[in-house]
């Protein structure tokens, strides 16, 4: 198995200043083939790109809107980075933006493992995949994802259907409930995952429409947790600032967090791209349009892990559940020559 010493050429923060003109961002380090894109001083959506659907092509993590052609958002993926039309969401003029870009395969494959064929891009070495199918309706369906790993977390949205939510699998929940990200609310008890856990080459779908809508065009985001550079887990929250210490294995890049327990609480994205020293202390809702806060909320990324430095509940309540997805900056694999200190 491939080890990653350079999570840069997997997952990278890129920082960038609108232009309200076409602009060109480099300085991904690798042609992205999945693409967020948050506007940080004003109250846009986080818009959501990718290869396989087509560069043009939006969907939003704070709605349930279907995907619409926007033909001046993210126009094009780039070598080293991505191409920008004159959307005020994604490119106004002296306005700061977040971008966080992974790179799958750059390129798509058919894949017939499951009932349902599937068009995936996979990097089986970083274990993600971008994963397209056309619902049929029918219960007790299966997916290839292409990770030839099981995947521990799965984004899907019907690009078809405004009406119907984002629908997550976290096997932290487990495979009877799903996870909204446009929405505060706590796990669903659903048969969406037609209650099996995903396999090392499937998707378990049943005949609901969010996941499986008739002639409907589903988009999934999978991961398979790879060490020394993914990590997706759990903790439970102390209730103080000296918070919960969490292990993940690498130094982090980024860190999403949900409380799982306690309804009414926002999703929470990291990076060290915002903030280069602790305490972390920006953050921005995929689940809202939120600009980023004023209000601080610390956490610390560490050289082997990350701990919220707030008794806040939505970091870390007392006794409440907190689900997570992490990327590195620094492994503590391989033949990495940048060591992981602590920041």
């Amino acid at each position: 198995m491939a080890q990653i010493n350079k999570s840069s050429e997997y997952f990278n923060t890129v920082l960038y200043t609108g232009n309200g003109s076409t602009n060109t961002i480099t300085g991904v380090g690798f042609q992205p083939d999945w693409t967020l894109l948050k506007d940080r001083n004003d109250t846009s959506g986080t818009r959501v790109y990718d290869s396989v659907r087509g560069a043009i092509k939006r969907i939003r993590t704070d709605t349930t809107d279907a995907e619409i052609d926007d033909s001046d958002g993210l126009t094009a993926f780039g070598s080293d980075g991505f191409t920008l039309g004159a959307d005020g969401a994604t490119n106004a003029n002296s306005t700061l933006y977040v971008s966080w870009n992974w790179l799958g395969a750059n390129g798509t494959a058919s894949n017939t493992d499951g009932s349902i064929t599937s068009t995936v891009s996979a990097n089986t070495t970083s274990g993600f995949s971008i994963v397209t199918w056309t619902g049929n309706s029918t219960a007790s369906q299966s997916v290839g994802h292409g990770l030839g790993a099981v995947p521990k977390v799965i984004l899907t949205k019907n690009t078809d259907n405004g009406s119907q939510p984002w629908k997550c699998y976290f096997s932290e929940v487990g495979n009877a409930d799903y996870l909204q990200i446009n929405t505060t609310d706590a796990p669903t008890t659903s048969g969406v995952w037609n209650n099996t856990t995903p396999s090392s080459s499937l998707i378990y779908i049943s005949n609901d429409v969010g996941i499986n809508g008739s002639g409907n065009t589903i988009v999934a985001y999978c991961f398979a947790e790879k060490k020394g550079f993914s990590k997706f887990g759990s903790y439970v929250g102390n209730g103080n600032a000296d918070g919960t210490f969490v292990y993940t294995g690498f130094k982090p890049a980024m860190v999403i967090i949900k409380n799982t327990t306690t309804a009414g609480t926002n999703w929470n994205i990291h990076d060290s791209a915002r903030d280069t020293d602790n305490p972390v202390e920006k953050y921005l809702h995929p689940n809202t349009t939120d600009a980023e806060p004023t209000t601080i909320r610390d956490i610390d990324f560490l050289s082997n892990g990350f701990k919220p430095r707030t008794g806040n509940s939505t970091w870390n309540g007392s006794g409440d559940s907190y689900i997570y997805m992490a990327f590195a900056e620094s492994p503590l694999v391989g033949t990495n020559n940048t060591p992981a200190t602590a920041r």
